[in-house]
């Protein structure tokens, strides 16, 4: 499996040379063929990540500010990760498999790629730059969070619950599955399609939906014993300003616009955590 993820990444970024060069050239096309429109978009696919992976070059003293607090919060919940994995543990089994089946199946990178895939060529065939845009943003973050989750990966060697060692054993390198843990990749694929796919509405209440459903995933790694809490945590902020980042370089690129908000007020995602368990808050 970790073939196959390195694999799949590693060709997604061979892409790049291929097309990056279009992203530029082709905007400047009048009523663009659908190879033209193709070889644009992936050139914004890999562009984008680029963009994001470079804003910390960037970052003003408030981006500073969130992400230390970022990382603050997830070295707090690092020291009750032993607390929370016991408190789940204890009520395991009232978890309806379903809901265990849907965490695994719905962060899986194959199951993501078809998902993304699918939204992209449909508005690629039908000629519909609002949803090429949201495939574009969906495959370019994806790739680019998925690209450095496997690198924390394999940097940190953070040994899983499931290996009874406890939440503050690390093997940098390890290299093998048991010591794969921080951050988590389903966490991070299903977060940043909710997050993306939230940013098509405007009704608060379907928004806030979107992403109980994209916490689903995430939590139930925490249950199966496949990661802790402060994993979890990290890869829905990593998703989360990941997708943001590419989102302001697609506002360049593309002229169909998300939905705004018009009433002046700016949603916001607050994400809770406590020794019973985690939580999210969206204010509007």
């Amino acid at each position: 499996m970790k073939l196959s993820k390195l694999t799949f990444f590693s060709i997604l970024f061979l892409f790049y040379s291929l097309f990056s060069g279009h992203a530029q050239s082709n905007r400047k096309v009048s009523n663009p063929n659908l190879w033209q429109d193709f070889t644009y978009d992936m050139g914004n696919v890999f562009a984008g990540g680029g963009f994001a992976y470079t804003r910390p070059l960037h970052w003003q003293k408030k981006d500073f500010l969130i992400f230390g607090g970022v990382a603050g919060s997830t070295l707090l919940l690092h020291t009750v990760d032993d607390e929370i994995r016991q408190e789940l543990r204890g009520h395991r089994n009232k978890v309806p498999q379903l809901v265990l089946d849907y965490g695994w199946y719905s962060g899986s990178p194959q199951n993501n790629f078809a998902l993304t895939s699918g939204v992209y060529l449909t508005g690629l065939f039908t000629k519909n730059e609002k949803l090429r845009r949201t495939g574009v943003l969906l495959i370019s973050s994806a790739a680019a969070t998925g690209f450095a989750q496997q690198v924390a990966k394999s940097v940190t060697g953070r040994a899983r619950p499931i290996g009874n060692l406890g939440s503050n054993h690390f093997k940098p390198f390890g290299g093998e599955v048991t010591y794969r843990s921080f951050p988590s990749g389903h966490a991070v694929l299903t977060f940043t399609n909710a997050h993306v796919i939230a940013k098509q509405f405007k009704n608060p209440w379907v928004k806030s939906g979107i992403y109980a459903i994209g916490l689903v995933p995430g939590i139930t790694r925490i249950y199966e014993d496949a990661h802790w809490a402060s994993d979890v945590f990290l890869s829905w902020a990593m998703s989360y300003f990941m997708v943001e980042a590419i989102d302001i370089y697609l506002n360049r690129k593309y002229d169909k616009k998300y939905n705004s908000n018009t009433n002046g007020k700016k949603d916001s995602l607050g994400l809770s955590f406590g020794a019973g368990g985690i939580g999210v808050t969206y204010n509007f």
